[in-house]
């Protein structure tokens, strides 16, 4: 992509009422925009690095058997009400709609309820199980008060997946393999070293508890206690002496931590499928409850904890598993050598499959460009100027380090590569 063609501009501030640094950085650099409080727009580049996380996920849930679908976002009321999750005293966070009948519909907050009530008719018998279907789509939140940028949005962008097994060990084996798959999911987003599997209360899915998936931060609103031997946590909300006993912790290893929600998985055990008359019959006739479990991801969240991880002073700080571009490519001055050589080395990078932005902005000066750069963040900042061509090469320098150095063309592009 070319600068000059791309419609989003920085910017030096960020809006006054906004406080988080994630959005904060987010908008300055024209990623996103705000359209009201915890609800924004995702712009090219920021489209850009959405679609990367969800790339990692995909693959992620496809090597554990997930089958991708796509749900709605309005949802009758019926299935809530067989599961008792209707009323707002139950389930108080969500917005709810009506048609111009009068019949109330809710607006898509989970999907337990939807994704049982689609396998009415497609489930029967055993050998229609294990299954494990999964979406990436909008989800809204009736938050009372929308803060911390795209941490807590009444927007958002998810990924849920729901698992349904024959037996409570076909579940849990299940189970397992998608935690497996969220350490590797965090791995490759660059925070696995500081993202932990979390044992927390299970809320309102089940009595048993559930797993979060907790990456340290000093922003964060959880507060965990590690056992750093282990790489295994608990939330505050069940650190009881009966708990860690219960988990083999012992509470003299566990350091306290802040941190920041990035995944959670929960047993449903049978309640949403048996509320809703989703039964299977076994191999000898019998019928049987159906064991489900489902698994949350959030890929506007996530997108939200790495700016705030992933920045420094002068701005973002992308891994290139997720960054816009890999390459950006900064014109600096107006002669046409210059000129040609940049064209030439963008149309290089291009060919060889290189994802690369292209500054190419004439009426922007050095400074400007540089500060640009900084502030969006890409891996590597390569110079295309009088004084590098006059030393027969660019000048290339990694968004982590401090000095560039000189390289061929043909060098930058085995090393991008």
């Amino acid at each position: 992509m070319k600068q000059s063609q791309l419609f989003t501009k920085t910017r030096k501030e960020a809006p006054a009422d906004e406080q988080a640094k994630n959005a904060e950085l987010l908008i300055k650099g024209g990623f996103i925009h705000k359209e009201m409080a915890g609800v924004y727009a995702f712009l090219p580049l920021g489209l850009r690095v959405i679609e990367k996380i969800k790339g990692i996920i995909r693959d992620e849930m496809n090597s554990v058997g997930g089958q991708e679908l796509y749900m709605t976002t309005l949802q009758p009321r019926d299935i809530w009400e067989k599961t008792d999750r209707w009323d707002d005293a139950k389930v108080d966070n969500w917005f709810k709609t009506k048609l111009k009948s009068g019949e109330e519909l809710g607006v898509g907050l989970t999907h337990e309820e939807p994704i049982v009530d689609a396998l009415i008719g497609n489930v029967s018998s055993y050998r229609d199980l294990p299954i494990s279907v999964y979406q990436i789509q909008n989800k809204f939140r009736n938050e009372l008060r929308a803060k911390s940028g795209i941490l807590r949005g009444r927007e958002f962008i998810m990924k849920d997946m729901y698992s349904f097994a024959r037996t409570e060990e076909e579940h849990l084996k299940i189970y397992e393999e998608v935690a497996q798959a969220y350490h590797r999911v965090y791995k490759r987003l660059g925070i696995g070293h500081i993202t932990y599997r979390t044992y927390a209360d299970g809320g309102i899915f089940t009595k048993k508890f559930s797993d979060e998936f907790q990456t340290i931060s000093g922003i964060g609103e959880d507060i965990i206690y590690l056992d750093e031997e282990k790489n295994i946590a608990v939330n505050k909300e069940i650190y009881t002496d009966e708990n860690l006993a219960k988990l083999g912790l012992d509470k003299s290893k566990l350091v306290e931590k802040r941190s920041i929600e990035v995944g959670n998985i929960f047993p449903l055990e049978s309640k949403y499928t048996d509320a809703l008359d989703l039964y299977f019959t076994d191999e000898n006739g019998e019928k049987k409850s159906i064991i489900s479990g489902c698994y949350g991801i959030g890929v506007s969240r996530t997108m939200g904890v790495l700016a705030e991880i992933f920045s420094d002073d002068n701005g973002l700080i992308w891994p290139e598993s997720v960054a816009p571009f890999k390459v950006h490519v900064l014109e600096l001055g107006d002669s046409p050598e210059v000129m040609a050589a940049a064209t030439e080395l963008y149309n290089k990078l291009t060919a060889a499959g290189v994802e690369v932005l292209f500054d190419d902005r004439l009426e922007m000066s050095a400074g400007a460009k540089f500060a640009d750069a900084d502030l969006l963040g890409m891996p590597y900042r390569v110079v295309v100027s009088t004084r590098s061509m006059k030393e027969n090469g660019v000048e290339v320098k990694k968004r982590t380090e401090e000095k560039g150095q000189i390289m061929t063309a043909d060098a930058l592009v085995d090393l991008v590569k």
